[in-house]
């Protein structure tokens, strides 16, 4: 398995009618906004992963190795993976919250740009 991820950014990563250039230069800013929390949140989760591939690996060895004292250490090492989990929970939860909050807000943000211009027609 790789263990470097890229990420490359996407065109845009919300569509919308033009109204000027300065409405394009908010959204590419927006977009970068977004782009940069993404990839932010999904390099948070990579390295929690790749603990816990290691921690996996460990309890695995002290597992196959029968010895008294390393299947106690897999206890600890167990808690530590379940605690990993619940750190890639709550970034997961996190990141669906403010994706979800920047949507609506672009959303908002249209209707009202929209409801500006018919206003002024």
């Amino acid at each position: 398995m790789d263990n470097h991820t890229t990420f490359t950014k996407p065109q845009t990563l919300f569509t919308k009618n033009r109204l000027n250039d300065s409405d394009d230069d908010e959204e590419e800013e927006c977009d970068v906004e977004v782009w940069e929390m993404l990839s932010k949140s999904f390099i948070q989760v990579q390295s929690v992963l790749d603990q816990n591939r290691v921690l996996i690996n460990q309890v695995n060895e002290n597992h196959q190795s029968k010895i008294a004292d390393n299947l106690t250490k897999n206890v600890a090492l167990i808690r530590e993976i379940n605690t990993n989990i619940s750190k890639v929970l709550s970034i997961y939860s996190d990141l669906s919250l403010n994706f979800s909050t920047i949507v609506h807000q672009r959303r908002a943000a249209m209707i009202s740009c929209k409801r500006s211009v018919d206003d002024k027609a």
